[in-house]
């Protein structure tokens, strides 16, 4: 966890628009980067939802653009407002000393200069888990439209300016549905597994939040237990859900990459070894190289494939 206070200065509040200080950000690269799948790209803005709450947000320069869907019973300041924004963006995160501890090599080198001002937001526990419970063997095209089927068909229809956007449905929602209706949101058997696991979280036998004070070790075994979740999956949901920074998750992109540029001699190699050495190399921060690595090798691999 990081307690640095917030570098956060609220500009102006005019015309419901918040200016929002973001030095070393990169607002495109962190949410095109396969760790959050809602957000929609208008022209240079983006609008989504943070928990409840409809957001709309642009960059300009170091600077965000903001605008948040408010109840009239809210009462939040302006300050408040983006300091919601300031920590799901994970804008108190050092990135300039956590990009400087990751291991100096090529391969790395590479990734980290193609991801600068990529940030490791903070996403709601339950939203991260069920998202990731339904990646299994997908590509980021194919998850962005299972969350966008499953919101538009469970979750809550919200406006912000004049675009709509759907917020992610609770947990008690999808535990009262059927295998039956989800797979209708192209979930597959993927299906059966969210539901179960919905029901679990629904019914507080997983308390998601109670989670937060276990170690590393004890939440991974914690989340495993869950139906639909295995080792990758529950490193995911700890990186992006939990901000356990360590967590390194390893899928088809980052297995290629580790085996093909780090053992390129070596064909036998077990996932476990694989595991073990990005525990050990990348260190501390491990979660920010594996998600620059794998942001790396899905976009220059697309644009090989489009050459």
């Amino acid at each position: 966890m990081f307690h640095h206070p917030y570098l956060i200065r609220v500009n102006l509040w005019r015309m419901k628009l918040l200016e929002l200080a973001a030095a070393n950000f990169d607002l495109e690269k962190t949410l095109g980067s396969g760790q959050v799948f809602h957000w929609e790209k208008l022209g240079r803005a983006f609008c989504g939802t943070i928990g409840e709450r409809a957001v709309y947000v642009e960059q300009l320069g170091s600077d965000l653009n903001l605008h948040i869907a408010q109840r009239k019973l809210d009462g939040l300041k302006p300050s408040s407002l983006a300091t919601l924004i300031g920590h799901y963006f994970a804008l108190d995160h050092p990135l300039e000393e956590i990009c400087a501890s990751l291991p100096r090599d090529p391969v790395m080198d590479v990734a980290r200069q193609f991801c600068r001002g990529l940030r490791i937001i903070r996403q709601p526990k339950w939203e991260c888990l069920a998202t990731f419970i339904c990646s299994s063997m997908k590509q980021v095209a194919h998850i962005r439209q299972i969350s966008r089927a499953m919101r538009e068909r469970f979750g809550e229809k919200k406006e912000i300016c004049r675009h709509e956007v759907y917020s992610f449905p609770p947990a008690d929602r999808l535990a009262g549905t059927s295998e039956h209706e989800l797979r209708k949101c192209g979930l597959g058997y993927r299906a059966k597994n969210l539901l179960a696991t919905a029901k679990r979280v629904a019914l507080r036998e997983a308390n998601l939040e109670s989670w937060s004070a276990l170690p590393d070790v004890e939440l991974r075994e914690q989340l495993c237990q869950l139906p639909g979740v295995g080792a990758k999956v529950a490193n995911c949901v700890m990186l992006f859900g939990y901000e356990r920074i360590k967590a390194f998750p390893i899928d088809v992109w980052i297995e290629r990459v580790l085996r093909e540029k780090y053992f390129p001699r070596k064909r036998k190699l077990t996932s476990a070894s694989l595991a073990e050495f990005a525990a050990n190399y990348f260190g501390t921060h491990g979660g920010y190289a594996q998600q620059y690595l794998f942001h790396h090798a899905r976009m220059t691999g697309k644009r090989r494939r489009k050459g």
